[in-house]
Parts: C-alpha cells; sequence; structure tokens
C-alpha cells in the first residue's frame, strides 16, 4: 500500500487543508509526485476522508483512529468506517495526539486485522525502539519541539535520525522509518534520507505555504536528487 521513499503530507486541522482545500492539495501532492515518479501520501482530516480518497489514488490516510470496534462507541473513531471511506491505514501517536503504549498497541492490531497499515509517531528514539516492537507498518521519528519550527530534526538533530534508523532496524528490520518535524526544504528531505530514512512526514512546510505546488515540488526534488 505504501512504496518508499516516501512522502507523507499531514493536513492537520489548517484550514488550508480543509474542506475542497484539502482536495485541492491532494490533487497537488498527487499530480507533482506522478510528475517525478515519487511517492507520495495524504493524512486528512475524518470528514475530509471520503471526498480525498475518491478523488486522487495516491495513498490517504487518517490521523488518528482508535481501537474500538463496531457498536457502542459513541464520540470514538471507527477503524471500519475510515477503510470503508477510503484510507489505506492511520498516523497513531503523533505529538499532537499521543496515546497511552497500550491504546497504540491495540491499535496497532486493530488496523492490522483489516488490512490497514500503521504510521506510528515517536518523540525520541527510546520511543520509537519500543513502538517497533509493536510490529507497526511504519515509526515516524518527530522530536515535538521541533515540529511547526522551521529547523530540521535531519539539520538540527541528525543523530536522533540516523541513531533511530539503526535501533529500530536493530529491533524490527521490517518496520520503515520516516522523520519529519522541522522539515522546510528539499535539503531537509534529502538530508534525512542519506542518514537513512526512508522518507518524510511533514505538514506546515507544504500546506501553509504560499505556492503549495512549489513547496511539494521542492520536497520530492530533494528526496529523489539524495537516492539518485
Amino acid at each position: 500500500m505504501l512504496n518508499f521513499p516516501l512522502l507523507i503530507v499531514n493536513f492537520k486541522t489548517y484550514s488550508q487543508a480543509t474542506g475542497e482545500a484539502a482536495v485541492k492539495l491532494s490533487r497537488i501532492v498527487e499530480e507533482v509526485a506522478r510528475k517525478h515518479g515519487a511517492n507520495a501520501a495524504v493524512a486528512v482530516q475524518p470528514f475530509d476522508l471520503r471526498w480525498v480518497a475518491k478523488t486522487v489514488d495516491i495513498p490517504v490516510l487518517a490521523q488518528h483512529l482508535d481501537p474500538v470496534t463496531p457498536g457502542s462507541h459513541t464520540g470514538w473513531l471507527l477503524p471500519e468506517a475510515a477503510k470503508e471511506a477510503g484510507a489505506i491505514g492511520s498516523l497513531l501517536n503523533h505529538s499532537e495526539r499521543t496515546l497511552p503504549f497500550e491504546q497504540v498497541q491495540a491499535t496497532v492490531k486493530r488496523i492490522r486485522e483489516l488490512g490497514m497499515v500503521s504510521v506510528v509517531c515517536a518523540r525520541d528514539v527510546e520511543t520509537a525502539v519500543k513502538l517497533a516492537s509493536l510490529d507497526p507498518d511504519v515509526v515516524a521519528v518527530e522530536p515535538p519541539e521541533l515540529i511547526g519550527s522551521g529547523m530540521a530534526v535531519s539539520k538540527v538533530k541528525p543523530e536522533v535520525v540516523s541513531n533511530s534508523v539503526k535501533k529500530i532496524k536493530e529491533t524490527n528490520p521490517r518496520v520503515r522509518v520516516l522523520c519529519g518535524a522541522g522539515i522546510s526544504s528539499g535539503e531537509d528531505a534529502g538530508l534525512a534520507l542519506k542518514l537513512g530514512a526512508e522518507g518524510v512526514l511533514l505538514a506546515s512546510y507544504v500546506v501553509c505555504a504560499k505556492d503549495q505546488r512549489a513547496a511539494v515540488e521542492d520536497i520530492i526534488t530533494g528526496m529523489h536528487f539524495s537516492k539518485g
């Protein structure tokens, strides 16, 4: 469902990526990725999931799901509903929506049962290794203090990226490793890949850009160049 190296654009709850704007940005990400033969996915809000998934062919992720089954769970996010709406999987445990370890474990198991993909976020190397033991599909390492800062983890804390890759692969070689937090240029993204990451997870640099297409082009060409 996901191919690598991979760019995931997290739409968060930005107005620039809500409703019709979410559909527009999803199309931009898809068009630029297709132009460069690159791999990209988008993580969208629950109310936009079906609309976006019906519009684009690139993978669409939920931003959060709960480890519940159909039944009496008012207000929870049902994995079956996300899958039926077109999501291929979900982000989990983002620093803006952290979860107890046991809930991450239960949700990874729940969505795996449905054949969906889990992209689990970790704040540091230690957390990343612990989460990798749950056998998610992807672990994305994002030091929370750098998220949205414009200071890329790949530049400011390169050892976090390289150490995370090393220790995650030692724990579970099957898990793919992304990095995020502060990625603000194609150079930042390319450096992340050179440090061993298999892609990047980012939000504000693309979503909040005055020219979203140019921002996506910058990231994808930076990633593509680093692998060439």
